[in-house]
Formats: structure tokens, sequence, C-alpha cells
């Protein structure tokens, strides 16, 4: 089951002791912060978490999987997250 926006307030609620309003308050901003920089094309570091960076794909050739026929993507520009190696091995167990 994923972790929601809701599960992440009512874990700041419970563990510091917060209000309610407060812990939302709290993620509303880290998550504004996070999304502000990658839109402005610049990464964002967590120590210990691990990286969400914004790379540029080029325009391309693709098929529209329905009509088989040939298209051109439009370039873009996507989110990427590569985990730290300290999330990386507490997920293996080895943390």
């Amino acid at each position: 089951m994923p972790i929601t926006k809701a599960n992440l307030i009512d874990s700041i609620y419970n563990n510091l002791d917060l209000q309610k309003q407060e812990s939302r308050i709290i993620i509303e901003a880290l998550l504004e912060i996070i999304k502000h920089t990658l839109e402005s094309g610049e990464d964002v570091l967590i120590s210990g978490f691990g990286k969400f960076c914004v790379k540029d794909k080029k325009e391309r050739k693709g098929r529209n999987p329905q009509t088989a026929s040939n298209m051109k993507l439009r370039a873009r520009r996507v989110v990427t997250f590569k985990c730290s190696g300290v999330l990386r091995d507490r997920v293996n167990g080895k943390g």
C-alpha cells in the first residue's frame, strides 16, 4: 500500500506532537519547495534519501500503437529519482 500525503501528515502529527494543521503546513511547504525547485530546472538532493533530477528528453520518433502510424514526440523534461546508497542498503536489508 503506497504512503499518501495524508499518511505523511498523520505520521508527523503522531511523532512530533504537533497539531494536525501544523503537520499539514509542514508537508505542503516541503512539497512546494521541491516542486518549485524542480520547475526551475534545479536538482533536489536529500542526504540519506536520494536525488530528484530534471532531465531533458530530445524530440524523437514514435509510433501510435492504435493506428501504427509514425509520429514525432516533442522534446520534454522529465523528473527522475536516484536513491542514495544508504536508502538502497536499507531497502535491501543491509542497513
